[in-house]
């Protein structure tokens, strides 16, 4: 393959949190793992699929930990890079955390990819641990036959602040940060079939970091928080639903998309993560037939999300102040998209 040829995505078996283990299978892996040590200490660890891991060091502080790695989502090594750092921080933003540092991790097939664009893609992880305020402080690498980067990003919060994905109410409202559609882009993108600005658009919401986080975190109206990634909506929210014990209603009308989303489904392009999401998860999904195509619906909801945007339920009375966080920090998309009522876990669509 010639340097002139070589894409990113060409190299990777999958792209962007669409390389995520499918939800059934990851439960099966975990199934026969032992529990490890949960001192009183871990407030947050693997009970709920929350978005990390948070440890109490003191009354008003908490350590946020996680870590987040994939393959190409697009072709430019500097974008990837973005991409993978603002996926890999947002961990922190859902906790309602601030992030402190970051370690990269790289794996690079170093005799196929150009130096050059190896530094690129570090480049492109630097510049948005800039923007978020934070250094990247060390990392690993290794000579791997795929590209793979990421953070291990870390933040603290008060633990008074801390958002966990387990808090729904009957009666809050779900609202959505960014729009979605970003898999169905990068599968278009895989055979060169996104149309003119759509690439542009793409970048713009995988690279915008979830900063309202914090804020939103300081709000007793605020319940539940969670970012939006490789499950898709549909998988993040069950995972809200299952820890919450609460049942969801989703608006599809009212579900924020990436311009070109819609057409590019009815002319068949969606992740193969998208058929495992609704497989792992689908039997608690109810799609009413009126919203529309069902295929079309099906995979908007499973689409797996690089770097997507933060999924809230807040009470009725705190809407008008989410929404306005988030458009202050220039979420253009925001958008409410339904409710929490009680039943059993799960999710209507109407």
């Amino acid at each position: 393959m010639s340097e002139e040829k070589l894409r990113l995505t060409q190299l990777s078996h999958g792209g962007g949190c669409g390389c995520k283990i499918a939800p059934a299978v990851l439960q099966k892996i975990l199934a026969g793992v032992p529990s490890g040590i949960v001192p009183p200490q871990l407030l947050v660890g693997t009970e709920t699929c929350d978005d990390a891991a948070v440890y109490q060091i003191n009354p008003q502080q908490a350590i946020v930990a996680t870590t987040d790695f994939f393959m190409p989502i697009v072709d430019d090594p500097y974008d990837f890079g973005r991409i993978a750092a603002t996926n890999a921080i947002s961990d922190v933003y859902a906790m309602g955390g601030t992030p402190l540092f970051a370690l990269a991790i790289v794996g690079m097939p170093v005799n196929t990819l150009p130096l050059e664009t190896i530094g690129q893609i570090l480049k492109g992880g630097e510049a948005v641990c800039r923007d978020a305020g934070i250094p990247i402080a060390g990392g690993h690498t290794i000579d791997s036959v795929e590209p793979i980067y990421g953070l291990v990003a870390i933040g603290i919060v008060n633990p008074a602040h801390l958002k966990r994905n387990s808090g729904a109410r009957p009666g809050d409202k779900l609202i959505l940060g960014k729009p979605l559609g970003v898999g169905v882009y990068s599968a278009a993108l895989k055979k060169d079939q996104l149309p003119a600005g759509a690439y542009e658009a793409m970048v713009a919401t995988t690279t915008q970091l979830n900063t309202p986080g914090p804020m939103l975190a300081c709000l007793d109206g605020v319940h539940a928080v969670t970012d939006v990634t490789g499950f898709g909506l549909a998988g993040h929210l069950v995972e809200v639903c299952q820890g919450s014990g609460v049942r969801a209603t989703v608006r599809y009308a009212d579900l924020p998309v990436l311009p070109h989303a819609r057409e590019l489904i009815e002319a068949g392009f969606q992740t193969g993560a998208s058929a495992r999401n609704w497989a792992s998860y689908g039997e608690r999904v109810n799609v009413n037939a009126t919203v529309g195509p069902e295929k079309t619906a099906k995979t908007l909801l499973t689409d797996p999300q690089t770097s997507g945007g933060l999924l809230v339920a807040c009470a009725p009375d705190t809407v008008t102040e989410v929404l306005s966080l988030f458009l202050q920090q220039g979420f253009s998309h925001v958008s409410v998209i339904g409710e929490v009522a009680e039943g059993e876990p799960g999710i209507d669509v109407a």
